[in-house]
């Protein structure tokens, strides 16, 4: 992948779900093309060990379903890094992998709280900031789960789901502040993540890719810098694919 020299000079980005998969992909990115980043992450181990790996500015360790850790990370990290102008929002959890009918009420309620309530107290939080400065980028990773639905995985769906339509709310409200946003929606793609799902699961996935293969993190993680730089100025309220041909909508 090509990389785009001082495309985010002068720049703060929030990344959550930073230690591993696409959130490390996109920070490593967004570092390497003059950003700074602050990686926020519930696995301190992995957060250390990311942000000695790809140089971030600052780390955060936090459940991003506690909505009083993550408005003490904003404030923090505003604090040390004195401006925020984008959010990659990327931290997710899959859930039990169940038809709904036997699908667990804790695994439901805690991918809700993390996929769905999670992203929404990043944005709350860190909105504020972009408006002093007019200016803001908010990546909400979704997936192709939230478009068409897949079986077995009730929760993840209806979660991803719920962030493209709260991403199309808040792009229309902000968008005459100088704030951007923008949902993503991948299909599967090789990460971290995929350990979370039996190989069934994956399997049924690809088969459902014309391209016939899973995607690439770095192949989303492209989409994501795009979406995060000044050149995203004239798309919000809208969602971005990288499926290999599953959604065409």
């Amino acid at each position: 992948m090509s990389v785009f020299p001082d495309r985010f000079a002068g720049q703060v980005a929030v990344v959550t779900g930073g230690a591993s998969g696409l959130g490390l992909a996109s920070a490593k990115r967004i570092i390497a093309e003059g950003g700074k980043v602050a990686l926020w992450d519930v696995n301190p181990e992995a957060l250390a060990a990311a942000k000695d790996g790809i140089g971030a500015a600052h780390v955060v360790a936090l459940d991003v379903s506690d909505q009083q850790a993550v408005e003490a990370a904003a404030a923090a990290t505003f604090e040390a890094l004195g401006r925020i102008d984008v959010l990659v929002a990327s931290a997710g959890i899959t859930g039990a992998t169940k038809p709904a009918h036997e699908f667990p009420i804790d695994s439901w309620l805690r991918v809700i709280d993390i996929n769905l309530n999670g992203i929404f107290y990043c944005v709350r939080a860190v909105v504020p900031y972009m408006l002093r400065h007019g200016y803001g980028r908010i990546v909400n990773v979704a997936s192709v789960a939230g478009k068409e639905g897949n079986p077995n995985a009730s929760a993840y769906s209806a979660s991803k789901a719920g962030v493209i339509g709260f991403t199309k709310s808040l792009g229309k409200e902000l968008a005459g502040s100088g704030i951007i946003a923008n949902a993503l929606t991948p299909a599967t793609f090789e990460s971290p993540i995929l350990a979370q799902l039996p190989q069934s699961q994956v399997d049924y996935m690809r088969s459902k890719i014309p391209m016939g293969r899973l995607g690439e993190v770095e192949e989303s993680a492209a989409m994501v810098c795009f979406m995060a730089s000044e050149e995203c100025s004239f798309t919000t309220a809208a969602t971005f694919d990288t499926s290999g041909g599953r959604t065409t909508f």
